[in-house]
């Protein structure tokens, strides 16, 4: 190699040196894609009310972050494995996507978290409810923020066998989440010192529930537990409630309610149903703040998952903001080092399983006599603190925990 190209050569390598240097965020811009259920049966749980906190938390931030312009791209996934791993591996590879938000059905988000674990982008889980997420399906490119079936398990299924209800018979959804959740049900039924007497699975999603609840009520169980979510728990409350379920003296439970599947049922249907949030939109002023807000946007008062939305999405734009970087094991190296103290969390953190752990909150439906007003649903009963809530590291199945 002459002089002159070896000159060249190191004028190149320094400028690409200089370069790279300065453009910390690459395309100088952060892009975020929204994947969810937009039209089918979880669009209530995050769908457009979902986007809609994403696009608040994004303007509150200004728009920008270290001087580079946030953009969103959105796809519905249609509760599908196949397209939310095509989705989110031509965002990745033609798109130039950093993070994908939304991740509601738990059979999408392994689905597509694999793909980010591949191409070493970062996932913000919300939606979802599987506690494998964080466990035997964890990776080093999602966090998993708002809830799980752990705690979801925990605090209704454990506060029901303590008050009495000893036998159970489960209907579950048939794929990933509702099979984690029956798992997790069973083990707190058992250790609470209650039975599981049966269970049967249902097809994702169902319109008619009417089989299903007959055979549960055949089996005589105290507890009918729901291991299912969305407009497959308000079918099968709705069906039981037309079946004399609760009249005839046995216990519903709700494992996977949320306020919008409350909304729909009303009081009446929904009364004394016990369930467990992370968080309520009345819960304290800076969440009931936050909401009305929210409201003014969407005409809807938000649940946990668009609260975890808007929370998470800030959390991953302040993390960029303190590094300079949209790298992904940067940003969520941040995000675990920082406290989470907002509108959705007191002294949240984030683990090395990626599961964010914070207080959850038992809660009942009111009874119509209760309630103010049309979203005036729940009165909470108790805190369960953050770590009591979620599955301890030492019984996790998790790759990246430093004791396994």
């Amino acid at each position: 190699m002459t002089i002159m190209k070896k000159l060249l050569t190191t004028a190149v390598a320094s400028a690409m040196m200089v370069g790279g240097a300065q453009a910390e965020i690459s395309n100088n811009t952060v892009k975020i894609g929204y994947l969810a259920d937009m039209s089918g049966t979880y669009r209530g749980l995050a769908g457009p009310n979902g986007l809609a906190a994403l696009e608040m938390a994004v303007a509150d931030f200004g728009g920008k972050v270290k001087g580079a312009k946030i953009e969103i791209v959105v796809s519905d996934d249609r509760n599908s494995p196949d397209v939310a791993s095509s989705t989110v591996r031509r965002w990745v590879e033609n798109d130039n996507v950093d993070m994908v938000a939304g991740l509601v059905a738990s059979s999408v988000t392994i689905a597509a978290t694999k793909v980010l674990e591949e191409s070493n982008k970062l996932g913000l889980v919300n939606g979802s409810a599987a506690s494998s997420i964080t466990n035997e399906h964890c990776t080093p490119n999602h966090i998993h923020y708002a809830y799980d079936t752990y705690p979801l398990a925990n605090g209704t299924a454990g506060a029901i066998v303590k008050e009495g209800g000893k036998t159970w018979y489960i209907l579950t959804a048939d794929y990933a989440f509702g099979h984690s959740m029956e798992k997790d049900v069973t083990a707190v039924v058992e250790k609470n010192g209650g039975e599981v007497l049966g269970s049967i699975r249902h097809p994702f999603p169902t319109p008619d529930f009417s089989s299903f609840i007959l055979q549960a009520q055949a089996s005589g169980a105290d507890v009918i537990a729901l291991a299912n979510a969305g407009a497959d728990t308000t079918n099968a409350i709705t069906t039981a409630a037309e079946f004399g379920v609760t009249q005839a003296g046995q216990t519903i439970a709700g494992l996977v309610v949320f306020l919008n599947d409350v909304h729909a049922l009303g009081t009446d249907v929904a009364q004394g149903l016990q369930l467990t949030t992370g968080w309520y939109w009345d819960m304290n002023d800076e969440a009931r703040a936050w909401s009305d807000r929210f409201m003014e946007e969407t005409g809807d008062r938000p649940g946990m998952v668009h609260a975890g939305i808007y929370s998470s999405t800030l959390q991953y734009l302040n993390a960029i903001e303190a590094t300079g970087s949209d790298d992904s094991q940067i940003v969520r190296k941040q995000m675990m080092d920082t406290p989470i103290n907002d509108m959705f969390a007191t002294n949240g953190r984030i683990r090395e399983d990626g599961r964010m752990i914070h207080d959850m909150y038992l809660a009942e439906v009111k009874t119509p006599e209760e309630s103010s007003g049309e979203w005036d649903l729940y009165k909470i009963v108790r805190t369960i603190p953050a770590d009591e809530a979620f599955r301890p590291l030492a019984d996790s199945n998790c790759k990246l925990v430093s004791s396994k």
